[in-house]
């Protein structure tokens, strides 16, 4: 299922057609997706990346789309792999109290948000890297969302003129392939001084061109231009292996955005629930073993 197939389904068992509710699909979608990559630990959703220790450097920054760590190892000198050991920042800090304790990493934790992206967590490895080392690490990721076509960045603005001065908040954005694209916008001197995106809609494209009407009650001629999207085809690795769970959670959003009696979101999340049962099976059961060790997969035998 792919993420027209997928809108057009919530669509049609919700049967609400009303521009809210259909402005709100990609946010039950991604609601959804949060619970799932939160519940089962997918291992088509691990990631392999290498990196470097500085020397002197006791920190290490993570990946953005970083969730949780499987392993993180040391390549040494003589191109063996040292794993290191997952401890409390407290007990690295007992441990090892001074800077000048270095030599190669043996210990690490997560030492809250990057100073340089405060979304973000990274590394504090113990001791302090003595030279250079290659890292490597192997993590539970975000993957990209499935809806297709949503903004994540603009290019070219223009700015228009005889707009009235202030700060439009959630301002949507008309024009282009897409819809429910959202915007904070900014007017000085009567021309818009920034656009900052506050929603990314679905369905754009680059290259589209984007306005809005609600700038107070004059000016003209300001346009957005999309600069980048996520997702151009709308596919994803639970829309191509198990979409049931994807649709379930999605639906179970959704009932609650039209705030539905609680019987039908009751439904609706034993639906989900059992979805993911069935995924976690798939994530945390068949694919981490195989029949060699494990032995086939069979039902007992039932007595008459």
């Amino acid at each position: 299922m792919n993420y027209s197939q997928l809108y057009n389904t919530i669509q049609a068992y919700a049967e609400d057609a009303e521009q809210l509710f259909l402005a709100n699909i990609p946010v039950f979608v991604q609601q959804a997706e949060t619970r799932i990559y939160n519940s089962v630990q997918i291992p088509a959703l691990r990631r392999n990346v290498t990196g470097t220790a500085t020397a002197g450097n006791k920190y290490l920054s993570l990946p953005d789309d970083y969730l949780a760590t499987y392993s993180f190892a040391v390549i040494g000198n003589d191109g063996a792999y040292y794993y290191l050991l997952n401890k409390d920042v407290n007990f690295l800090r007992e441990a090892y109290p001074t800077s000048g304790e270095v030599g190669m990493p043996r210990y690490y934790s997560l030492f809250g948000s990057q100073y340089g992206n405060t979304n973000e967590l990274g590394y504090l490895m113990a001791p302090t890297p003595d030279q250079n080392y290659t890292v490597e690490m192997h993590y539970f990721y975000y993957p990209p969302t499935i809806i297709q076509g949503q903004i994540t960045s603009f290019s070219n603005t223009t700015p228009g003129n005889t707009y009235t001065n202030g700060v439009y908040q959630n301002v949507p954005l008309t024009g282009g392939t897409g819809v429910s694209a959202t915007a904070t916008i900014i007017v000085q001197s009567q021309q818009v001084y920034s656009c900052e995106l506050s929603f990314g809609g679905n369905f754009y494209v680059v290259g589209d061109v984007l306005s809005c009407d609600e700038l107070g009650t004059s000016g003209s001629g300001f346009t957005v231009t999309v600069g980048g999207i996520s997702n151009s085809t709308g596919t994803s690795w639970l829309g191509d292996n198990y979409d049931p769970v994807l649709f379930y959670g999605a639906m179970r959003e959704a009932m609650l955005f039209q705030k539905q009696e609680q019987d039908l979101i009751s439904y609706y999340e034993q639906k989900f629930q059992e979805a993911l049962m069935q995924l976690n099976r798939l994530g945390t059961g068949l694919e981490r073993g195989d029949a060699y060790r494990d032995g086939q997969a069979r039902i007992g035998q039932v007595n008459p």
